[in-house]
């Protein structure tokens, strides 16, 4: 379903998106229109740190289906599963 259905059904008011640079802001920001319209839900963005904002999960999901390590990119928690 939709992300403001989710949000109506469960009482949220606002939704947190990251962001890593301006390409994710721009797609984003239209999402965050679009949900302010139909669901009168705000979106609220943060930064990622510098350190991580190269970090793509496609890239991380191909790296992974190609049996590379993603040991680098992803938390352990997602490496022990």
């Amino acid at each position: 379903g939709l992300t403001g259905d989710f949000c109506k059904q469960v009482g949220a008011k606002f939704i947190i998106r990251g962001l890593r640079n301006g390409i994710d802001f721009e797609y984003e920001k239209d999402i965050a229109h679009t949900n302010k319209i139909l669901f009168d839900i705000d979106t609220l963005f943060l930064i990622a740190d510098p350190s991580t904002s190269h970090i793509s999960s496609t890239i991380v999901r191909d790296i992974f289906k190609h049996g590379g390590d993603i040991s680098q990119l992803v938390p352990n928690s997602v490496i022990s599963k």
